[in-house]
C-alpha cells in the first residue's frame, strides 16, 4: 500500500509513542545539520560545496531522487567536526510505506539526539504553491519551533542574473515570509561558477564560510542546544544503551566512534521491530474488529 510520506512519519511518531517538542540543551563541539528539501533542489550540491568536494553526496539533479537513502558524513572544519545528514526526499514523492520506514529510522538515529540546525534547500527560481507546501511539511514533521533552528540556503545562484539574492528574496511574499520564520536567515550558493571565482560575495568559498558563520551564531543564540523532540531522544537513548553494552562486551577494542556507529546500527534495528510490531498488533485489532462487526451483523441478520 502506498501513503503520503507524512503518513508515514506520523506513523512513526505513533507507533512509538513519541510526539512533541522539547528543547535540547547538551553543549556539544560537533555540530549536525540536516538538509532538507525537494528532489533536484540541490541539497546533495549543497552538502558537496559545504565540504568543498564534489563526491561526498550524489548529486539529485535529475527528476528521480539521487538520495533514496538517509547519508551522513562528518568532515573537521577548523577544528569542529561537522555532520551533514543528506535525507531523502520526503517532500515530493509518495514511496511505500515499508520502503520509507527504514529511511525515516536512519534519519532520527543520524540526527539523534537533535540537529543543530536545519538547512531549508531551495533553487534559485520562481517560488511556487509546490515550494511552499514542501515548507509547510517541515513544519508538520517537526514543529514550529524548528524555524529557530532553521537557514534558507539557495542553491544555482548563477540563475540570480544580476540579481542580489536579497531582492530575489523580496520578490516573493511568501519565500519572505519563509526567511523572516528563519530568523532572516538565508545564504546562496552555486556549483556551476563560483567553485572557480573566489572575488567576494561570489564564490562559494566565502559563501559556505558566512553561512557556518550563522549557523555557529544561530547555534549560541539557541544557548547552544539544539532542536530534539520525543523521538530523537527515544532513539539516543536506544544508543546510549547499545553503547554500554558494546563498551562491555568489546572491552576497548573499538573507537568510540566506531562504537557509536554501531550502536546506531542496533538501535535502528531495535526501533524498526518496535514500529513494525506495533504496526502488526494495530492491523490485528482493525481486523479483529471488523470480524467481530460483520460477525454481529450477520448474527442480526439470521435472527
Amino acid at each position: 500500500i502506498v501513503c503520503s510520506n507524512l503518513q508515514a512519519f506520523q506513523t512513526a511518531q505513533n507507533a512509538l509513542h513519541l510526539r512533541g517538542f522539547v528543547l535540547g540543551t547538551r553543549p556539544e563541539q560537533d555540530i549536525r545539520i540536516v538538509l532538507l528539501g525537494k528532489t533536484g533542489g540541490g541539497k546533495s550540491i549543497a552538502g558537496n560545496t559545504i565540504f568543498g568536494q564534489d563526491d561526498v553526496f550524489l548529486s539529485d539533479s535529475s527528476s528521480i531522487s539521487a538520495t533514496q537513502k538517509c547519508k551522513a558524513h562528518t568532515k573537521n572544519i577548523k577544528g569542529r567536526n561537522i555532520t551533514l545528514i543528506d535525507t531523502p526526499g520526503f517532500f515530493d514523492t509518495d514511496i511505500p510505506e515499508e520502503e520509507l520506514k527504514p529511511k525515516i529510522v536512519k534519519c532520527i538515529t543520524e540526527c539523534a539526539p537533535g540537529p543543530h540546525a536545519f538547512l531549508i534547500v531551495l533553487k534559485v527560481e520562481r517560488y511556487t504553491v509546490h515550494e511552499n507546501e514542501a515548507v509547510v511539511k517541515i513544519e508538520t514533521y517537526f514543529s514550529p519551533e524548528a524555524f529557530k533552528y532553521a537557514t534558507v540556503l539557495f542553491t544555482h545562484g548563477d540563475q540570480l542574473n544580476g540579481l542580489t539574492v536579497e531582492k530575489f528574496v523580496q520578490q516573493n511574499a511568501d519565500l519572505n515570509k519563509l526567511v523572516e520564520k528563519c530568523g532572516g536567515r538565508y545564504h546562496v550558493i552555486d556549483n556551476k561558477y563560483w567553485n572557480t571565482n573566489q572575488q567576494g560575495r561570489y564564490s562559494n568559498q566565502y559563501q559556505v564560510a558566512e553561512l557556518l558563520n550563522t549557523i555557529e551564531k544561530m547555534v549560541r543564540d539557541n544557548g547552544g542546544g539544539f532542536y530534539t523532540n520525543e523521538m530523537l531522544q527515544e532513539a539516543e537513548r536506544l544508543i546510549q544503551a547499545e553503547i554500554e553494552g558494546l563498551r562491555k562486551e568489546l572491552k576497548g577494542q573499538i573507537s568510540e566512534k566506531e562504537m557509536r556507529k554501531q550502536a546506531k546500527k542496533r538501535a535502528r534495528e531495535k526501533l524498526l521491530i518496535k514500529w513494525s510490531g506495533i504496526q502488526v498488533l494495530k492491523s490485528y485489532i482493525v481486523q479483529t474488529l471488523k470480524i467481530k462487526t460483520y460477525g454481529l451483523h450477520d448474527a442480526t441478520i439470521g435472527y
